[in-house]
């Protein structure tokens, strides 16, 4: 689904990302993690279509990012770390903004939104202006639309920044919902129990370079947690 080759990012002399290669299957929560700084959200903002990479290739779901930029985008959903909601509209007007621009059919768009805010439990909330939401809700109400438009990859940036705990659970059974479908959520957190419990597999950034990538078990052998294992890559604690 998702497959990077030598993806890196250079800011004049400074170098963001080394050369990376990723190879991300359909049906799969695979997890990012890194310290600060480490090259997270400018990797994420490369294989979104976002943020042009240096040098690599980047494709998803078979299409070449940058020779085919709005097909492959169209199978993308991308929620950065700090998303921009509209307050003055209301839920519901919100996600037909979104809708409109995805170019979806407007004889469809209705049952859609209606549909997507019902799965993350805003169906009551839908003529609500956002500016009335709660953090959890509006992080919802972003899943939501980044979902609308059907995407086969869903790439999110730290999704549980700030979030109850009944909150983080709907919004981890939504990822493993999705996987089961076989579409692919590529996702970033600090909350290294979140990645242990929802990841199919992990990939562990630091200093820009990727330093492990394999499932929770293949990480951790039997005597090391996942926390433990980040720590001693990482060098400790920032």
């Amino acid at each position: 689904m998702l497959r990077a080759r030598g993806v890196e990012k250079k800011y004049g002399d400074f170098q963001a990302v080394y050369p990376l290669d990723l190879d991300v299957r359909g049906g799969e929560v695979f997890g990012f993690l890194g310290l600060n700084g480490a090259g997270k959200s400018t990797t994420f903002r490369m294989l979104a279509g976002v943020l042009p990479p240096t040098a690599g290739t980047i494709e998803v779901d078979g299409l070449d990012l940058a020779q085919h930029p709005v097909e492959s985008r169209r199978r993308i959903g991308f929620i950065p770390d700090r998303p921009y909601l509209y307050d003055k509209l209301t839920a519901r007007e919100f996600l037909r903004f979104l809708g409109e621009v995805y170019g979806m059919s407007l004889a469809t768009l209705d049952e859609k939104v209606a549909t997507e805010l019902s799965r993350q439990s805003l169906g009551e909330q839908a003529d609500h202006l956002v500016e009335s939401f709660s953090h959890g809700m509006k992080q919802r109400l972003v899943l939501a639309g980044a979902l609308l438009h059907e995407p086969r990859l869903l790439i999110v940036d730290e999704p549980m920044v700030g979030l109850d705990p009944r909150g983080a659970r709907q919004i981890k059974e939504t990822f493993r919902s999705l996987a089961g479908l076989g579409r692919t959520v590529f996702l970033s957190t600090h909350t290294l129990a979140v990645a242990a419990e929802v990841c199919d597999r992990i990939a562990i950034i630091h200093r820009g370079r990727i330093a492990r990538t394999g499932t929770v078990a293949e990480l951790c052998g039997a005597r090391e947690t996942l926390e433990d294992v980040f720590l001693r890559i990482t060098g400790g604690l920032e």
